[in-house]
Order: C-alpha cells, then sequence, then structure tokens
C-alpha cells in the first residue's frame, strides 16, 4: 500500500527571495513539510512520496542524525563493525558506496546538475557521478542486495516504514552550536548548498528552522521517543569523543558482535580524528574531484566547543536563550556539554 506523504507548503515569497539570494544551490525555493514544518528543497516536491514509502529491511543497518552531527564517523565505525572489521575495503571503497545517502538527490537542482555536467564534460567517470548525485536514493537502494548500510537525516516521522521493519538503527544528536558551525562551512563548500553569507545570518536561518532538515530540536526529540526501543541506539556525539572505546562497544553491542580489546583499538586508531580527516574514502573526494565540494574537508575538526571560534558574546547569549528553552520540560541533556554552566571565554 502507497502511503501519502504529509502535506507541504511553499515558503512565504519574502524568505524564499532573501534566501534564493544567498543559497545559490537552489533555484526555485523550499517547502515546509506537514505540522512539524520540516524544511526541504523544491525537488522534495517531486521525491518526497518516493522517500516516504521507501522500504526498510530487517537486517538494513541504519544510521539518522541531524546533519553534521558526527554522522560520517558513526557510518565508518557502524560499518566496520559490522562487516568483521575489515580494514582493507573500508580503505579501498568510498563511504559513499559502501553506506550511500537516502536523500542527497533532493539537493540536486536541475539546473545545478546540468551546470555540474557541463563543468565535467568530457570525463565519463566525472559526469556518471553528476547523474548518479541527482538520482534518488529509493531508486539506488531498492537494487542493492542486502545488506544494506543507509544514511539518512530524515526525522523518523518521514521514514514511517522503519521502526516496524525490524532493522538496525543508531541515532546521532549533537549539541546545536557545534552542528551549526558545522553545517555552516559544508554550507559554504559544497555547490548543491551554495551559501554565500556570514555565520551570524546563517545562526539566524538555523535557530528558525530554516536549513535543511530542520527544525533542529524536533528531529533530536522524535529519536529521544524511541531512545528505548530495542532496534534503536541512541547516542550523543560527545559521549563518543569523551570514551571512544566505550562507545565502540556499546554499538558493537547492539549490533550483536563481540571483539577483543586489542581489535578496539585497532579500531580507535583507524577513526582517530587525525586519521580521519586525510582518509579520502570518506571525505567526498569524489565530489571535490567533480568541483562540487569547493573547499576545506568534508570531515573537519571532529571536536567539541568549536562554535567558540564562530560565536560573538552577543550571538552566545541569544543562542544560550535559545538552548534553555528548547531544553525546557525535556529530560535530556548533550553529555560533557557544559557551555551553558561556564564562562563563554
Amino acid at each position: 500500500m502507497t502511503l501519502e506523504p504529509p502535506k507541504y507548503e511553499y515558503l512565504n515569497k519574502e524568505n524564499t527571495k532573501k534566501m534564493l539570494e544567498i543559497f545559490k544551490g537552489e533555484r526555485t525555493g523550499w517547502v515546509l513539510v506537514g505540522p512539524k514544518k520540516w524544511f526541504f528543497p523544491h525537488k522534495y516536491t517531486i521525491e518526497g512520496k518516493g522517500f516516504y514509502n521507501f522500504k526498510a529491511r530487517p537486517d538494513d543497518i541504519w544510521v539518522l542524525s541531524y546533519p553534521r552531527s558526527g554522522t560520517t564517523w558513526t557510518q565508518e565505525l557502524v560499518w566496520l563493525l559490522s562487516n568483521n572489521l575489515d580494514f582493507k575495503r573500508a580503505k579501498t571503497e568510498l563511504l559513499a558506496e559502501r553506506f550511500p545517502f537516502l536523500e542527497f538527490s533532493m539537493f540536486n537542482h536541475p539546473e545545478v546538475t546540468r551546470e555540474f555536467l557541463e563543468l565535467n564534460k568530457g570525463d565519463k567517470d566525472k559526469e556518471e557521478l553528476c547523474k548518479k548525485i541527482a538520482q534518488p536514493g529509493y531508486d539506488i537502494l531498492e537494487k542493492i542486495p542486502s545488506k544494506r548500510f543507509i544514511k539518512s537525516h530524515f526525522p523518523f516521522s518521514l521514514l514511517p516504514n522503519i521502526l516496524e521493519s525490524g532493522c538496525k538503527i543508531i541515532y546521532i544528536a549533537r549539541n546545536p552550536k557545534d552542528v551549526a558551525v558545522s553545517w555552516y562551512y559544508l554550507n559554504k563548500a559544497i555547490k548543491t548548498q551554495g551559501y554565500i553569507g556570514d555565520f551570524t545570518t546563517f545562526w539566524y536561518y538555523f535557530q528558525n528552522n530554516l536549513t535543511p532538515w530542520s527544525p533542529y530540536w524536533e528531529h533530536l526529540k522524535e529519536a529521544w521517543t524511541h531512545r528505548n526501543h530495542p532496534n534503536v541506539l541512541f547516542m550523543f556525539y560527545e559521549e563518543m569523543q569523551y570514551d571512544f572505546s566505550k562507545a565502540i562497544k556499546k554499538i558493537a553491542k547492539f549490533l550483536g558482535k563481540d571483539y577483543t580489546e586489542e581489535e578496539i583499538k585497532k579500531v580507535e586508531d583507524y577513526l582517530n580524528i587525525k586519521n580521519f580527516r586525510n582518509n579520502p574514502m570518506v571525505n567526498l573526494s569524489e565530489l571535490k574531484k567533480c568541483d562540487i565540494i569547493t573547499s576545506g574537508t568534508f570531515v573537519r575538526k571532529g571536536q567539541s566547543n568549536g562554535w567558540k571560534d564562530m560565536f560573538s558574546e552577543e550571538l552566545n547569549a541569544k543562542a544560550n536563550k535559545w538552548i534553555e528553552e528548547n531544553l525546557k520540560g525535556n529530560n535530556f541533556s548533550f553529555p560533557y556539554f557544559n557551555d551553558l554552566n561556564s564562562n563563554y571565554n
């Protein structure tokens, strides 16, 4: 039976006009989906039904998160733990191939795709990649045999089949300040977003639920309500950073795997941020070669509290107020993230 996705409305003309001037990767506009007003580019109107009806399989393994929450790090960890620490394959096969991103096609506006093809004209492999990333993930994933590994930033409510499917789901949450900083840099670096504004302006859009996959707090709240589901493991990025060995063991147990201390140490070393951020298999090097990512590395510092380099005292005060308001009435907080209880400096 085909399910009808939540109804959507178009973003108002005033905001659309302003945002099209600084988010150059979108050419048409944006939509707000369902009663929570999930924020997506216009292409959702074409592909949303396909994503909403995508069927998870019982032996799938998913990594879900709001963007820039430690997703890539977690994907590589989950893949290794699930595949008996096959470092050889991990070092030679792109993570994007091993662990496809379900909905990336939504961010490839047809005009931008044509520009990518023109930019890479004459190089068959690059042209094929430009076409592939514009192809809906549900079409690609349906053809992949089990066992599938799937990345998505959709909230649980827009993946209605996922919980009942029996698949394993690891959800990663990260404090909003570090998320916003990392999200800002990616929006500037990748042409599918093409952001040309400053960080203060970006924070305004992030805080007001006008960046893709927002609202941020609703995203986390939905996942938190499922934290006790037997097939869901809710993790904080901060707890993974604080005691990575413990986090590895926790995820391995969830996946039904058991490794020795020596093997755990090898995983830790392999995923150490100094090594990880220089690993071309996880850094979307293929998109850089096609000039789709234009600056920096996809994996950045991989640290907590990097937000202090970006926030003015005034912006920090506004952000703290927003965070405090949204944490009221919730029974979760971000471990090892004490900026609300410490001096700005």
